[in-house]
């Protein structure tokens, strides 16, 4: 029998982050995962991260995922893949299925770090192809480069929802729309909007019915349900879609703490059945901790510090680390961790349908039930362009950030060099546009929001005309010169629009900033770039354009 000082179970963001700390201080780190590659549901992750500078924010998952394997391998930790942990046993000893043979370990400590499953529903047809989960679209898109379907119907108006919709789109999907059972959307504002704006409807406070087809997914009937969760006779619609996309939830898997003989919590706000912690994730069996999503669904950026927080305890106990070094380690753990737990889309203000920021602006309701902001409500929020001077809008270029709920994210403070931005020492706080230095222009805030909520405009940029440049991630890029449409945060087309700039670095990050030229009547409301060619809503450039919008 083989004996580690640590062993991991589960190369995820917080197992690798775990191993990662504890082995830095010197301890003998083993980590075991089932699948072929290292790194969890990071691999999975083009989008950038939220947070601060520290919780790794503006950077993509996969990037993040390859950093933790560098640091792993510098720091000497055996990663063992292709490794099915069976149980976990008296005296930390487990059972792995390696090889079709099953080998035994021990360690002075283990953490379980195994994640969490999506949740699936049943409906007529729910066993038909076509019918996948979010993450399995996700693993075929951006692992394998398979797109899941042409017509997709997204079930689920979380983040995990939101973000897979837009990674969709990116593939060149059709997502046909967004329904949820809920009446509000249940993920980021700044997610459903940057999805809004690609013409994608939502359909709040609906369900699936069934899905139809034979051999595979034809199509989709939906309906609207009332207060008790019931259809509505008579709102039932038919979708012409080949596959619907379920993102209802994940459930942590804690069936090897449970074996283990954890004591055992069921938290609906942790995602179900889960470990009964300690602040420093350590399980009611002394040297057995759990972290990341086995623990409590959240983010991966909390599931990284999670994994920090439990490697550095496992090696205080292994006498690696002092008292009094560990309590200041451990107090800037939890400071961050307390940082991302903050805001209305924390654990105590979670599922509670709130109607004011924190600092007391009335929330966007448009949001909540359609996916984007209108213009009258958009004016409420600090970073709109009406806290800017006249003087300022007539000089050149000023930002306008369109980032209305309290979510932990500070980049674009950060990215500002002339200070017109500030967030200030609270991570949630709403952004403010400043007055008190001129905008350069460099677009690094543009391109350094995970929301993509923050956009540049040029009054004055040609008589009548003005120029906005915007976040754009998807191909191909639009060139200078080319003609195409200006969607509002609808989705809907208000005019033409000419590409003048493009601009693309590695500060970037991929995120390239398309400058669009547009009449000066719409500086307030054009916030995407529609080509001409292969439209993002699905529809031709002449239904677009007949949706309101003027062709000049």
């Amino acid at each position: 029998m083989k004996r580690y000082e640590l062993i991991v179970i589960g190369a995820g963001p917080a197992g690798l982050s775990a191993a990662i700390e504890a082995a830095s201080w010197g301890m003998k780190v083993i980590v075991f995962d089932e699948n072929v590659r290292p790194g969890g549901q990071l691999f999975k992750q083009i989008h950038k991260f939220f947070g601060s500078k520290k919780h790794k924010a503006k950077i993509r998952g996969f990037r993040i995922g390859d950093t933790l394997l560098k640091e792993a391998e510098q720091a000497g930790v055996t990663v063992q893949l292709k490794a099915t942990v069976m149980g976990v046993f008296n005296n930390k000893e487990i059972t792995v299925m390696m090889n079709d043979q099953i080998e035994h370990f021990k360690g002075d400590n283990i953490l379980i770090a195994t994640g969490a499953s999506e949740n699936m529903i049943t409906f007529p047809g729910w066993t038909l192809p076509g019918v996948i989960g979010a993450g399995a679209a996700q693993t075929l898109m951006n692992l394998h480069g398979v797109k899941p379907g042409s017509k997709i119907l997204m079930v689920g108006s979380g983040n995990v929802g939101l973000v897979v919709s837009f990674q969709l789109l990116q593939a060149g999907c059709e997502v046909v729309a967004i329904i949820d059972a809920s009446s509000r959307i249940g993920g980021y504002g700044v997610h459903a909007a940057k999805v809004a704006r690609t013409g994608v409807p939502y359909y709040l406070s609906h369900t699936i019915i069934q899905a139809e087809g034979e051999d595979c997914v034809t199509g989709a009937v939906i309906g609207e349900v009332d207060d008790h969760w019931q259809i509505i006779e008579g709102t039932q619609k038919k979708l012409d879609v080949d596959t619907i996309c379920l993102a209802v939830g994940l459930s942590p898997m804690s069936q090897l703490a449970r074996m283990a003989g954890c004591e055992m919590i069921d938290e609906a706000v942790k995602g179900g059945l889960v470990p009964l912690c300690s602040e420093y994730g350590e399980t009611s069996i002394p040297g057995l901790f759990c972290a990341g999503d086995v623990a409590g669904i959240e983010e991966a950026s909390s599931a990284m510090i999670q994994g920090r927080i439990a490697g550095s305890v496992a090696a205080r106990r292994a006498g690696y680390i002092l008292d009094q070094e560990f309590a200041q380690k451990n107090a800037d753990f939890q400071e961050s961790l307390a940082q991302l737990r903050e805001g209305m889309f924390g654990a105590e203000k979670k599922g509670k349908n709130l109607s004011h920021t924190d600092e007391g602006i009335p929330l966007s309701l448009t949001l909540l039930q359609e996916g984007y902001i209108n213009e009258a409500e958009i004016q409420r929020f600090p970073g709109f362009s009406e806290t800017i001077s006249s003087e300022t809008k007539t000089k050149g270029v000023y930002p306008v950030i369109e980032c209305t709920q309290n979510i932990p994210c500070n980049p674009c403070q950060d990215a500002c060099q002339q200070g017109c931005i500030s967030i200030g020492d609270r991570i949630t706080s709403l952004p403010i546009v400043t007055d008190k230095e001129k905008c350069s222009g460099c677009g690094m805030c543009v391109s350094s929001c995970p929301g993509q909520a923050i956009f540049l405009i040029e009054e004055n940029y040609e008589e009548d005309y003005v120029a906005i440049s915007l976040p754009y991630e998807f191909l191909p890029l639009p060139q200078p010169g080319e003609q195409g449409l200006a969607l509002d945060r609808s989705g809907q087309a208000v005019g033409s629009a000419e590409i003048v700039k493009v601009r693309q670095g590695k500060a970037m990050d991929e995120t390239a900033i398309v400058t669009m030229k547009v009449r000066a009547k719409y500086a307030a409301s054009a916030r995407f770039y529609q080509q001409l060619e292969g439209c993002l809503s699905g529809g031709s450039t002449e239904a677009l354009a007949m949706k309101g919008g003027e062709l000049e």
